[in-house]
């Protein structure tokens, strides 16, 4: 597995509302830290927060999320 790093993490846990975050916000997030999109989506697995309204529809989207 790879290594977290933390800084994204605490940043994601300060972002998600309700232990989730959009799609949007995690792109934004990494986009703004200079960061693939994975190292978010692995922060937010590592802090329990849920991605949620992916715009591509993986997530839940239009699925009651």
């Amino acid at each position: 597995m790879k290594q977290i790093d933390e800084s994204i993490k605490q940043k994601v846990q300060e972002l998600a509302k309700d232990g989730r975050l959009t799609c949007a916000e995690a792109v934004a997030l990494a986009n703004s830290q200079g960061v693939p999109p994975i190292t978010v989506g692995r922060a937010a697995d590592a802090a329990k927060v849920k991605i949620i309204a992916c715009q591509l529809g993986c997530f839940g989207v239009n699925k009651g999320d």
